[in-house]
């Protein structure tokens, strides 16, 4: 059959037949391993970062573990009555050393995500004038227990608004499960 063909007809048939192999091996065989190597590189990079994560945090593992005492000692204590004892105590001193008028203090115990853990919040009402708040604030802030601010409330309690209440809501952490709940 392509014996009685002209010369231009089978050059023609050839290239033809050419294109639909090049076109059928880049569909089934080209393509496909070039996204497999792409995706290959990709999956190569993102494991290259890992890696130097992962490295960079054992060259940080000292720094991470002293961070990690500081905080565990900031921590309040396992035994549920010291640790209020220490809450209220601490919120005394600041009081005391910012010369503010502590109100109501109500305490509640609430268990954490994890039995590793359990917090104690604490609502309170303060007075005072404005400088004298904000001492107390700072006070709090850097107090070593591990305390979070979790609510700030500012309301004038006179005509002048020189007299101020801070109605403040904190959490302390205790890393121990609360008793009783396991």
């Amino acid at each position: 059959m392509m014996t009685n063909m002209p010369k231009r007809q089978r050059m023609l048939i050839i290239a033809a037949g050419a294109c639909v192999g090049l076109f059928i091996l880049d569909k089934i065989v080209i393509s496909p391993l070039g996204d497999l190597w792409d995706s290959h590189s990709a999956e190569i990079d993102k494991l290259r970062g890992d890696v130097t994560r992962g490295e960079n945090m054992i060259a940080r593992e000292a720094q991470t573990r002293r961070v990690w005492a500081n905080m565990q000692s900031g921590a309040l204590a396992k035994d549920e009555a010291q640790s209020e004892y220490d809450v209220i105590s601490a919120i005394a001193g600041w009081g005391r050393a910012s010369n503010v008028e502590v109100g109501s203090q109500k305490l509640v115990w609430k268990t954490g995500d994890t039995n590793a853990y359990s917090l104690l919040e604490c609502r309170m009402d303060i007075s005072g004038t404005l400088s004298a708040l904000s001492r107390f604030m700072y006070e709090l802030q850097r107090s070593p227990l591990a305390l979070h601010t979790d609510s700030v409330e500012l309301a004038s309690r006179d005509d002048t608004g020189e007299i101020l209440t801070l109605g403040l809501t904190v959490t302390g952490l205790r890393l121990a499960p609360m008793e009783g709940k396991k």
